[in-house]
């Protein structure tokens, strides 16, 4: 399947473009980024340079992703997401350093969510739309607000699970999770 490029688009030549990607219009690709195979690049989205981006994946209208992320298969990224990379940032510096980000295999970031470097989202999370990500979120997880916070599970369809890690959409169960969902037992002795 043939790339599709916007004549808009400004996609640099020492970028790595899959098969079967569409670039759509205004978008920018910097030098050496990769963007990986079937993937969806909105109008106006921003892709540093050095970002790895994985196959499957879709960035709606006005994501900015910068330097230092990298992003696995089939993760959906939402309209004016921000990745950011500096923990310390100033216009002028000498100190300026990347943090690097990873996003795993089929998480999903909501519109507008902001993503605080050196964070890492686990596979099939869900950040909620507005969300402000300071923390890893482990696979699974459901984090919404501002700083985010963990309020549920999902499902790898997306749906959110009942207490019993049970999803009514599909039927799946995620035992594993039950464990990883209950509160951590206090050191302090009474």
């Amino acid at each position: 399947m043939a790339t599709r490029i916007h004549p808009t688009a400004d996609v640099s030549p020492a970028a790595t473009i899959g098969d079967g990607t569409t670039i759509w219009h205004w978008a920018q690709v910097r030098e050496n980024a990769r963007v990986g195979r079937n993937c969806r690049v909105g109008k106006d989205v921003y892709i540093d340079t050095n970002v790895v981006i994985g196959d499957d994946c879709k960035f709606q209208n006005f994501a900015t992703v910068y330097d230092g992320v990298t992003i696995g298969n089939g993760v959906f990224v939402g309209p004016h997401v921000v990745f950011t990379n500096d923990m310390y940032p100033r216009a002028v510096t000498e100190q300026w350093a990347i943090t690097p980000t990873d996003v795993e295999d089929h998480a999903s970031i909501g519109a507008n969510a902001t993503i605080v470097c050196g964070v890492r989202i686990g596979h099939h999370a869900m950040v909620a739309a507005g969300a402000v990500v300071t923390k890893d979120v482990p696979p699974h997880a459901l984090v919404a607000g501002v700083p985010a916070k963990r309020i549920g599970w999902v499902c790898e369809c997306g749906r959110p699970l009942d207490r019993t890690m049970h999803c009514a959409y599909d039927g799946k169960r995620f035992p594993a999770l039950t464990k990883a969902s209950r509160p951590a037992r206090s050191r302090r002795r009474k």
